[in-house]
């Protein structure tokens, strides 16, 4: 008797054989039993056979085309590089897949607008992989903030720079829009968009550029709502070698956290008020298994998710305006 689709796991075929893909996918999916990895497809056959080899994932098909083509996957895990999110992320929907892609959601915001609309249009969860959003610390910072213990916001900032010293990696290349903001930068931005609560107003940007043309360390000013103001830096290679911290400052005290990223590898909650000065450790399921469960809830149950196609819109939206007032061309 076949499973009930109902009850039986979220089928997810991986498009490529990403570095990203293990931590990511497959290692959650393991404490999942929602979901399974039952495919994967690489340009490169050979590499898929042996990255499934590895990995205990059972069927390898020869192209992405073929994949999306497989009547027994349910979704698509899209952590192909940021130039392809777009295209295979909108076949993987047109072929009636659920698509849960890799940060950033595209290359910039129209292509954001494009899958959104391809989401739309096929009534298919498109969801995008800001994993650090579903761990029990982001939820706690906003709890501080709501709770008024450090008073009204007026500053916020968030960091993320790590030393990146592979000359040939995908994330070097302007063609496959790569570049610090859109990798770990992506991040800074969306962090200080939800601490706000707002949407951001670019003040001024700058960027360190590299010969073939992508940021290898921007920094940005921005104006929210209200007077707050905020900053953040983001490099893969700078004088920051490694740095991953945000810090909202109120009237009346501050919170600064470390690692707000994966906190399931190590962080520190350190909140400084009248009263005092503590520090916390939140417990919780890893970022990436809540982040599968919760992609898993949309898809079974309609249940939404924060980082949808809108708001990667948003994040995309803040990160070209950066790119603009450093003065990149389009």
């Amino acid at each position: 008797m076949p499973d009930d689709p109902a009850t039986a796991p979220l089928r997810l075929g991986v498009l490529g054989a990403a570095r990203i893909t293990p931590m990511a996918l497959l290692r959650p999916a393991r404490a999942v039993p929602a979901a399974t990895v039952a495919a994967v497809a690489a340009r490169d056959p050979a590499r898929a056979r042996a990255f499934a080899g590895k990995h205990g994932i059972p069927h390898v098909h020869d192209s992405y085309e073929a994949l999306l083509a497989d009547p027994e996957l349910d979704a698509v895990y899209n952590p192909l590089p940021n130039s392809h999110h777009a295209a295979w992320t909108i076949r993987a929907l047109e072929a009636g897949k659920h698509v849960l892609c890799e940060k950033p959601l595209s290359a910039n915001a129209a292509e954001a607008e494009q899958m959104a609309a391809a989401a739309t249009r096929t009534g298919k969860v498109l969801m995008e992989a800001f994993h650090y959003r579903y761990h029990a610390l982001f939820a706690r910072m906003l709890a501080i903030i709501d709770s008024g213990e450090i008073g009204e916001v007026r500053h916020l900032e968030a960091h993320f720079c790590i030393p990146l010293i592979l000359p040939g990696d995908i994330r070097w290349r302007r063609e496959l829009a790569g570049g610090a903001l859109m990798d770990t930068g992506c991040y800074t931005v969306s962090l200080l968009r939800h601490l706000a609560r707002a949407e951001p107003e670019v003040a001024r940007a700058s960027c360190l550029w590299t010969s073939g043309g992508v940021d290898r360390y921007t920094e940005a000013e921005l104006r929210f709502p209200g007077g707050r103001t905020a900053r953040l830096t983001t490099s893969l290679l700078s004088a920051w070698l490694l740095r991953a911290t945000v810090s909202v400052e109120g009237t009346t005290g501050r919170f600064w956290a470390l690692n707000p990223i994966a906190p399931q590898i190590y962080h520190r909650l350190s909140v400084r008020t009248p009263a005092g000065t503590r520090v916390e450790h939140v417990a919780g399921p890893s970022s990436y298994e809540a982040q599968l469960l919760a992609f898993v809830d949309a898809v079974r149950d309609g249940a939404k998710v924060p980082t949808d196609a809108a708001d990667a819109i948003l994040n995309m939206r803040a990160i070209d305006r950066i790119y603009a007032a450093a003065g990149r061309a389009a």
